[in-house]
């Protein structure tokens, strides 16, 4: 019974921040892709994308009106063709201090930091993690990560853990 009532507090807290998500920030390495990629001798030739994840972006779109951003600190022309292929018109590349775009985007979409989730999985994503309503990881991220993180996916990053964060967001928003 003590356990029964600590999920439901718990998932009462995250139905009180989920509810208020309008915009989902994402960080590309370890989240949309598994942290692999593939270099020749003329540089990085191609990263993995998971096609559910995809789904997940367009998903959170249509069911829960809430579009999604990517913030990556690498200037990787394969996030700019994803983006272009899940219809994400505002992402940022080569941004090394996340924390300082915040406001920028906030100012943009004329939200609140409450309003924004943030799924993120190393270093670069810590301060900007602290600063957004909802924190999510993969299950593989870093463990400081996961210390500050409101939700740990249970799926790793590259593997379906941004559309298990798109599928929470859109049960809680869609429960009646």
């Amino acid at each position: 019974m003590v356990i029964d009532n600590k999920l439901k507090l718990k998932n009462l807290h995250l139905k009180e921040k989920l509810e208020k998500i309008k915009l989902v920030i994402t960080d590309n390495d370890g989240v949309l892709t598994d942290n692999g990629v593939f270099y020749s001798a003329e540089g990085e030739v191609f990263k993995r994308f998971s096609i559910r994840d995809g789904m997940g972006v367009e998903r959170l779109r249509k069911y829960a009106n809430v579009e999604t951003i990517i913030m990556t600190g690498e200037e990787s022309g394969s996030v700019k063709a994803r983006a272009k292929k899940l219809n994400i018109n505002e992402y940022y590349l080569g941004v090394k201090k996340k924390q300082e775009l915040l406001q920028t985007i906030m100012e943009k979409n004329k939200i609140t930091a409450e309003e924004i989730a943030f799924i993120g999985d190393d270093s670069n994503d810590f301060e900007i993690m602290k600063l957004v309503g909802f924190r999510a990881t993969p299950s593989d991220g870093m463990s400081f990560i996961r210390e500050i993180a409101d939700y740990v996916c249970k799926n790793r990053g590259g593997n379906g853990a941004f559309r298990e964060l798109a599928e929470l967001l859109i049960a809680f928003k869609n429960e009646k």
